[in-house]
């Protein structure tokens, strides 16, 4: 098979994760007898400050022009600190979202046995959770209309029922694919756009009669998580509150360096991990380079590339068991390794299997 591949590295920590994550989809293909090409394209601060536009028409067309984009982060603070800028890196990330149609964002939630003593949560709690957020991704406030002046502001939830009906199948579909259980999450008690999506998902319960389907607010799915989070299976929900279950949820596993995504929809998928941009570790080689890698095996799997998305996961699991590990989840006393030599470990040991 051959892949054309969009590389957002985008700012901060981001090109030197992305490098690991070229370097790892490239040794896969080696072995598997893939070809891929990789184009860069620039996002974010850096794409702001070389042309003003944090999404660029010519990197919109390098991603419309390839099979996936490998994107890494996005976020300076030299924007976060100034509330009067008006071009915001993060702009560049909605516009991504929109303009690929993006409406479904994938977020897995998987423990690793060595690292659960990282987590927040109690042993008892967290061992064995496993789950996937899906979040609609183009709708609600982060699109809808807006207002503000010195006495008043507004962000309008709108959402459609074609809205929320496909991204109800990608939730129905994924939970038929795993334990056969979705949680619709919503605010219906409180919101009529919540009151719509309840009303549609019960309209669509029947098309799926062998998922076992249930509903929870989302300030109950928020402690649910925390108390029980082995009880999910497929969560899906709308945008706002997705972004926020999917931070929780992510803080589980104990470190955010250690869960990709996808962001699927119209046009070309993008892969990449779920954290920020992190600028003060940049150049400092600490950042953790597995929830990069980790999405080069979500986007083989998306392709239908199983064994090669599964090389991908035993190698982040064996360096993991070997302690290869950045400084954030290192065993104490453990060896010290940077992102580049978690990221050379992984693809040596990919050459070798």
């Amino acid at each position: 098979m051959d892949f054309k591949i969009a590389v957002l590295a985008g700012d901060g920590i981001g090109p030197e994760i992305s490098k690991q994550g070229v370097d790892v989809m490239s040794a896969v293909c080696a072995k598997f007898g893939h070809k891929v090409t990789f184009k860069d394209a620039i996002c974010g601060a850096a794409a702001i400050d070389a042309v003003g536009d944090p999404f660029p028409e010519d990197t919109f067309q390098t991603c419309m022009d390839a099979d996936a984009v490998l994107f890494s982060a996005v976020g300076d603070p030299k924007f976060d600190n100034d509330p009067t800028a008006k071009v915001r890196p993060e702009q560049g990330l909605l516009a991504m979202r929109k303009k690929l149609g993006l409406f479904a964002n994938i977020r897995p939630v998987e423990t690793f046995d060595c690292l659960i003593h990282k987590s927040p949560l109690r042993e008892d709690l967290v061992k064995g959770a496993d789950f996937i957020c899906i979040r609609e991704l183009t709708g609600g406030m982060y699109f809808g209309e807006k207002y503000q002046d010195n006495d008043k502001a507004y962000d309008t939830n709108y959402y459609t029922r074609p809205e929320i009906e496909r991204i109800l199948k990608v939730g129905f579909e994924y939970a038929r694919r795993r334990s056969h259980h979705l949680t619709v999450v919503d605010k219906a008690n409180v919101l009529a756009s919540s009151r719509l999506w309840r009303k549609v998902a019960q309209e669509m319960e029947s098309s799926y009669p062998d998922v076992r389907t249930d509903y929870m607010y989302v300030d109950n799915a928020a402690m649910r998580m925390i108390q029980e989070p082995t009880f999910f299976d497929v969560m899906v929900t709308e945008n706002t509150f997705g972004d926020i279950l999917t931070d929780e949820g992510s803080c589980i596993t104990g470190s955010m360096g250690l869960l990709p995504s996808a962001s699927t929809g119209e046009h070309t998928p993008v892969f990449e991990p779920i954290h920020g941009s992190w600028p003060q570790a940049k150049g400092l080689n600490i950042a953790n380079p597995l929830a990069q890698i980790l999405s080069v095996a979500m986007l083989f799997e998306y392709f239908d590339c199983k064994e090669e998305g599964a090389l991908v996961r035993k190698a982040v699991k064996s360096s993991l068991d070997a302690n290869v590990r950045t400084p954030e989840i290192q065993v104490e006393g453990g060896a010290k390794y940077g992102t580049k030599e978690v990221g050379a470990w992984i693809v040596d040991y990919i050459k070798k299997a």
